[in-house]
């Protein structure tokens, strides 16, 4: 999940306290720019929390599509349905030509 890569917040990044020296940043600098970092990690929190929330209707959507397009009793996976027919053929095929030798 994205949230256990990112290692600062927006408050994080607003509460940073920068130890001053006599040849130090200007203050005011730096706190204009920590401003336009911050709107800047809000924006893109909001874009990620945006994509996610497509991305799981997205999602959401393909899977009704997968299952309207499947008979009842069918499974997900492509060889599985593969599988199933080639049962039910080689049991009816069993059923005709044994069928027939013991009614015979």
């Amino acid at each position: 999940m994205l949230s256990d890569k990112v290692k600062l917040t927006a408050k994080e990044i607003l509460e940073k306290d920068f130890k001053t020296s006599i040849k130090g940043y200007n203050k005011d600098e730096v706190d204009q720019f920590l401003d336009l970092i911050i709107k800047d990690y809000e924006t893109f929190h909001q874009e990620i929390e945006k994509l996610q929330q497509e991305n799981l209707r997205l999602r959401k959507q393909l899977e009704n599509i997968q299952n309207k397009g499947m008979e009842p009793g069918a499974t997900n996976i492509g060889t599985g349905n593969t599988n199933y027919d080639i049962l039910k053929r080689l049991s009816n095929l069993e059923k005709h030509v044994f069928g027939r030798k013991l009614f015979d």
